[in-house]
């Protein structure tokens, strides 16, 4: 035996499983279950959005006959903290969760171009790529000191660049730089960071490896230049010394003994080519010639 049982539909019981199921940086999608299963009629629901940011409140009005419901709600702000509150339109118990949206984007390409006595921060525009952004918001820049583990507010501009001064050597530096926080620094954008190395040298990371890069051709290139330089110098000293010695062979070889003048010749080398082969030589003297001394 069995009996069927129906119950009674409870108008005063709140909406069930609300959650958010997407998040955007305008817009937040949630969704909730009727108050109990297979609602026979259109059921009215009213959608709070409460602004924690603004202190301002909006109500939509939602009506639905299924068991399950989603609703987007649109025009949020990036980076906006919401309440969000349903129920049903006879304001039965309610249902309620907190929703954060996504904040803007961090700026691209961030780097830094150091001068004498200051550095120069440069990045792209955010509304290049965040239709949300309007230029006249600007951009805010923070500073972190690792030696003194201090952050400070640098201040901020509606341009693409920013100029720091009275920097500390021997200090390490991040800087940061996000879209303008409104709203008592509660709506702000993501940051984008880069590292400052000064330790002295006056480099940041952005700069590192082609600063390395120019430091060491800087000592490579003179030195491969002297290299080049003395090798070739070397070369020049033993091929002269390989003539000299050539010459100084032949000039040994050509003072042999000539069969032809009957008298073995010795010459310095100095004088090759230049003998004269009609000049008589001087074989040597007698006794029986006497000698004339002009």
């Amino acid at each position: 035996d069995y009996v069927v049982v129906k119950m009674i539909p409870d108008n005063r019981l709140p909406p069930r499983h609300l959650h958010a199921v997407r998040t955007g940086k305008t817009f937040a999608v949630i969704k909730w279950e009727s108050p109990y299963d297979s609602p026979d009629q259109d059921m009215l629901y009213a959608v709070a959005v409460k602004d924690l940011v603004r202190k301002t409140d909006k109500i939509y009005k939602v009506k639905s006959r299924n068991s399950t419901v989603e609703y987007t709600i649109k025009k949020l702000e990036p980076g906006g903290k919401y309440h969000v509150i349903v129920q049903l339109g006879n304001m039965s118990k309610e249902s309620s969760m907190k929703i954060n949206t996504v904040p803007l984007s961090a700026p691209d390409a961030l780097k830094i171009i150091t001068e004498n006595d200051h550095i120069l921060l440069f990045w792209k525009s955010l509304a290049l790529k965040e239709s949300n952004f309007n230029e006249s918001r600007g951009y805010e820049i923070h500073m972190f000191d690792s030696l003194m583990n201090i952050t400070a507010y640098l201040g901020n501009t509606t341009e693409n660049f920013f100029k720091v001064s009275n920097l500390k050597i021997g200090h390490n530096y991040s800087f940061s730089v996000q879209a303008r926080c409104l709203y008592g620094g509660q709506m702000c954008g993501e940051p984008a960071t880069l590292l400052y190395d000064e330790l002295g040298t006056g480099k940041d990371s952005s700069a590192t490896k082609s600063g390395q890069a120019t430091d060491v051709a800087a000592i490579v290139v003179p030195v491969l230049f002297l290299l080049l330089v003395t090798l070739g110098i070397g070369f020049v000293v033993l091929y002269m010394r390989h003539r000299r010695l050539q010459n100084s062979f032949t000039a040994f070889a050509n003072s042999h003994y000539s069969s032809r003048l009957g008298s073995a010749i010795f010459s310095s080398g100095d004088d090759l080519g230049d003998e004269d082969d009609e000049a008589p030589m001087i074989t040597g003297f007698s006794d029986d010639v006497p000698m004339v001394i002009a």
